[in-house]
Parts: structure tokens; C-alpha cells; sequence
């Protein structure tokens, strides 16, 4: 592989709303990012990735783009923008913008015209279809946001239109040209004010099969079922993404393209990544990560009930991307962000809170691959606990609401595990210091709830921090063999998590403990040198004791 600039970047995803108020409204804004850029230096991040920032109703929080042009007022201006570029450049940082590709807002005008005048080109911007022959919707294809992924035209037309997420976000049809062509110069006029990479939204759902079928359901009706095989990964997609990044790149070549291929296998994170193909750079699937479901209660929805871990099927997960990988391109790492529970709820250990954060770190960031940061992970920050089920605002939070009603939940059960597991609850004020509101606002943030009492002040004037645990690691980062080291899954017991990183010449093996249980573990090599312990490790000839939720990393000799 070829070596580019970003090959050794540690990036930081930022949720603009929620990351810091510089205006007193309760929202985070662009000129809060800026003012907090030389943390993120002190951190050792090399490259910020903002979520959407453009106009919108902010119906998905900015995922729903009604003006690509302009920035959201809520968030800033566009001087604001510029000088964030100029602050990230001035200290030799990088920063990536959040791309929404597949789809816009109903507000956009390009939908306005598309309804107002069935004959306007902005018609074929969109994916119409007739009714099916009973006068309902075209089939049975199912919505991410639930229900069906067809709305009636609402200005009174027969046809219907096609929304893979909310029927407020219509899917652009990528078939027409001039679709293509309005996207990439959309693109080109963010990379050319300066930003130095996209995040592909959603990508993979660009193309689309015939719409006159139907997915097969035991049950033979209409009822609205969820059907990737006709909107994920069709093979059009391939030559809709390589013509996107293609014009790029040809005008800027050093570009970072990484997309979000959320349900890829590894075999399809290498056909989108293969050098020279000119598709994605990285990819980030959601495949890597494997919960426990033994436990679960059969009598209600499975859809937010709280899982733990499974050790044995993330490891199995994990090499297998590291293995079809190797020779093609990095795997994006990370534990959470902004479509998931936080880690520290979702996977830490409430009663090792600082050592389980730690190990989990430590077992993923000096893999193979790009670290991807969500805000306020470094601090072990936790999910914000709501008080209202609404608070969620999720479409598909009233069916598991009812079906655990049904089965006898209590409304305190039912917001436990909403507050455990929903990606709203993930989505809570970055917390800075211990004042009002944790330093996020002086106003009633937008998003608010109970809290932990973690804060970056603290945790930057504790040497033992999880903070300063992250600075040490991505310090590690970028030092041999983790700059170019392959990646080698070692055996272990169950809740061990242990691997070298060789790059030829030195070896660094990385032994986790990712339980609340004593555990030991033999090196595969005599001697080295500890490069960094967590938890209480201690390490002698080649025998590493680790107490709960420890971890140990060593360099051969």
C-alpha cells in the first residue's frame, strides 16, 4: 500500500450540537469547536470529523440537508467555518466533514420543485414509483426509521416516493446524471474552502433494485419489512462511488475518503477499498462488534435491551477484518459514535470504571488500523439519562416501548434500558469542567439529563486520568512497529483479548483482561521492554498477571 498523510492520522468525531456552546444557547456551535481545537492537539488527535453542519430543518439532527451551501444558523456562519479551517491547519491538524449523499431533506428545493410541477427535472432527482395494483404502496420494503420506505406524494399525486430513512429525508436517485454531477460539485466546493476529507453517509444504499419486488414474508401481506438485498450494496453502487471520488481526486488526489459501509462483511470493506480503484480510502462497518444475547428476555422486543460483550465473537470479528485487510487497506477503530450507545455504558464496567475504559482502549487503538475517537471518550463519559421516553425521538421507540408494556416492564425498567442502549442517550453535552451544565453552556443544553460527574478539567489535572491513559496511547500510536506493523491474533482464554504487532524487525504484544476476573497469560517471547501497564499488570519472564480490567503492552527484545 501506498503511504498518504492519512495512514497515520488518529481521528476525533465531534457531534456539533453537543460539543461546545459558544453563544449561550444551549447548542454547540462552530466557534465552540475552534476554541477547543488546542485540546484536541494536547489529546495527540491528528484529524477532526464534524457530523453534518449544513442547513436543516433538523429533522435527523443535520442528516437532512436542505441547503449544502450554507451552514446551519444554529451552528454558525460560514466565516465561522472558514476559520475553523484556518485554526485546524495552523495547528497542523486535518478535518473532514460528514457528506450526505444518499438522500436530503423534503425541504430542499430540488424536492419543493420535484412536488410543485411533476414535469420539473427535479422530478428524476427523486425515486418515484406508481401505486402496486391494489392502489397501495409499490412492496413491502422497510424503512431504517420504521414503517414502509414509501410516502404518498403530498401534493396530492398517485405516485409515491421513496425514503430509506425518515419520509422527511427523500433518497436522490443516482441513476440520473445530473444527480451525480450536483453531488460531486457540492463536495468540490467544501474541498475547495479547504476541508481535507469526506465521510460518506450511508453510501451504500445508493443504488436500488427493481421496485416491483417484493421480499417474500411468511405471512404473505404487505406489513413493511426491513430488506437489504435490495438497497445495500447492489453492485451499481461500485461504478456511483467510483465516479463520485474519482472527479475528487482528479483535481484534489489528497483527499481522505472514508465511508460508512455499515453492514459491510470484510470481503465487501476490500472491493470498496481496493488501491486504485479509486472508491474508499476506509470503510467503517458496524460488523465488528458482537453482544451477548443469551441473556435476553424472549417475552418483548430485543430491539434496546442491554447486552454485554461477547469476547470470543469480537475477537473472531476483528481478525477476520484484519485478515482480509492486510494487504488492501487500514480498518477504521473504534468503539462508539454517534449512532450507538457510549462504550463506557455499553461494554465498561460500572464497578471499574477508569480500568474498564482503559483495557478496552488499550485492546483496540494500537490494532492495526485508524483510531476514530467519539467526543468525550476520553474522559470515560457516559450515556445521559433521560427522564421521558420521548426524549428519545425515535420512531421505533413506541413499538419496543408497547411490547415491553405488554410483557409487564415497568416505565423505570423500560428507561433503564432505553438510557443503556438508544444512541440518543449517546448524543449528551461534552463535559468540560464542573460548573453549570459542565462547562458545555451557561444555558439548558439541548439535550439534558442526569450525568456523571466526569469533566475534562479533572481529568486533564489527574496524571492517572483515562484521559491522559488515551495521550499516553496515541502517543504509543505513532511509534514502531504500531506505525506499520500486520496485526497477529494470538490465543487466549475467553476474556483476554491479546495480539502482536510486527512490523518485521520489532514485535509489540498487547495482553487485555476484559473482565471483572484475575486472569494470566503467556508471552509468546522472553524479555522486552514494558512500553505501557494499566490496571495493576506486572509482568515477569513470560508470564503476565492481570488483574480486572488490566492490560499490559511489551516490545521484544
Amino acid at each position: 500500500m501506498s503511504k498518504h498523510w492519512y495512514d497515520q492520522q488518529t481521528i476525533y468525531q465531534i457531534y456539533p450540537k453537543s460539543f461546545n456552546d459558544s453563544n449561550h444557547d444551549g447548542i454547540g456551535d462552530i466557534p465552540g469547536i475552534t476554541a477547543k481545537i488546542p485540546y484536541l492537539k494536547q489529546l495527540g488527535i491528528t484529524t477532526i470529523w464534524l457530523n453534518p453542519i449544513y442547513q436543516s430543518p433538523q429533522v435527523d439532527n443535520g442528516y437532512d440537508v436542505s441547503d449544502y451551501y450554507q451552514v446551519d444558523s444554529s451552528l454558525g456562519t460560514m466565516t465561522d467555518v472558514e476559520t475553523l479551517i484556518k485554526t485546524v491547519h495552523e495547528h497542523g491538524m486535518y478535518l473532514i466533514f460528514d457528506f450526505v449523499l444518499n438522500h436530503t431533506s423534503d425541504q430542499h428545493p430540488w424536492f419543493k420543485q420535484a412536488l410543485a410541477d411533476p414535469q420539473s427535472k427535479y422530478r428524476d432527482y427523486y425515486l418515484w414509483q406508481d401505486p402496486a395494483a391494489d392502489g397501495g404502496r409499490p412492496n413491502n420494503w422497510g424503512s431504517f426509521f420504521g414503517g414502509s420506505v414509501w410516502a404518498k406524494d403530498p401534493a396530492g399525486g398517485s405516485q409515491y416516493y421513496f425514503h430509506l430513512f425518515d419520509k422527511r429525508m427523500p433518497d436522490l436517485n443516482w441513476k440520473n446524471p445530473a444527480v451525480q454531477q450536483a453531488m460531486r460539485d457540492v463536495a468540490e466546493f467544501w474541498v475547495e474552502k479547504g476541508i481535507d476529507g469526506l465521510r460518506l453517509d450511508a453510501f451504500i444504499h445508493l443504488a436500488k433494485a427493481d421496485f416491483r419486488q417484493t421480499y417474500p414474508n411468511r405471512t404473505g401481506d404487505s406489513t413493511p419489512i426491513i430488506s437489504d438485498m435490495f438497497y445495500a450494496h447492489l453492485p451499481k453502487v461500485h461504478q456511483y462511488l467510483h465516479d463520485f471520488v474519482a472527479a475528487i481526486k482528479a483535481k484534489h488526489p489528497d483527499t481522505y475518503v472514508v465511508g460508512e459501509a455499515s453492514s459491510a462483511d470484510p470481503h465487501l470493506m476490500v472491493d470498496y477499498t481496493t488501491l486504485g480503484t479509486d472508491e474508499c480510502d476506509q470503510v467503517i462497518t458496524f460488523r465488528t462488534f458482537a453482544d451477548d444475547n443469551t441473556q435476553d428476555d424472549p417475552s418483548f422486543s430485543d430491539t434496546f435491551q442491554p447486552r454485554p460483550m461477547d469476547v470470543t465473537a469480537y475477537k473472531q470479528n476483528t481478525v477476520g477484518i484484519q485478515a482480509a485487510l492486510a494487504d488492501t487497506s487500514l480498518p477504521t477503530l473504534y468503539w462508539n459514535n454517534h449512532d450507538m450507545a457510549r462504550v463506557a455504558t455499553r461494554y465498561g464496567d460500572p464497578d471499574y470504571p477508569q480500568a474498564s475504559a482503559k483495557a478496552l482502549a488499550t485492546a483496540l487503538y494500537l490494532q492495526r488500523g485508524i483510531p476514530i475517537i467519539y467526543y468525550g471518550e476520553e474522559l470515560g463519559l457516559t450515556n445521559i439519562r433521560y427522564h421521558d421516553i420521548a426524549d428519545f425521538e425515535d420512531q421505533t421507540v413506541p413499538t419496543f416501548v408497547a411490547s415491553a408494556q405488554a410483557a409487564g416492564k415497568s416505565k423505570v425498567e423500560i428507561m433503564r434500558m432505553l438510557n443503556q442502549t438508544h444512541k440518543m442517550a449517546g448524543r449528551g453535552p461534552m463535559q468540560w469542567d464542573n460548573t453549570v451544565y459542565h462547562g458545555f453552556s451557561d444555558h439548558l443544553p439541548w439535550k439534558h439529563g442526569d450525568t456523571d460527574d466526569m469533566n475534562a478539567q479533572a481529568e486533564i489535572a489527574d496524571p492517572d486520568s483515562i484521559y491522559h491513559y488515551y495521550q499516553q496511547l496515541l502517543q504509543l500510536k505513532q511509534c514502531a512497529p504500531f506505525t506499520n506493523g500486520q496485526f497477529i491474533m494470538l490465543g487466549s482464554a475467553e476474556q483476554l483479548f491479546t495480539y502482536l504487532i510486527d512490523d518485521g524487525q520489532k514485535q509489540a504484544a498487547i495482553v487485555c483482561n476484559l473482565s471483572a476476573q484475575a486472569q494470566t497469560y503467556l508471552l509468546p517471547f522472553v524479555g522486552g521492554k514494558v512500553l505501557l501497564v494499566q490496571g495493576g499488570a506486572t509482568y515477569r519472564g513470560r508470564q503476565v498477571t492481570l488483574p480486572a480490567w488490566s492490560s499490559l503492552v511489551v516490545k521484544s527484545a
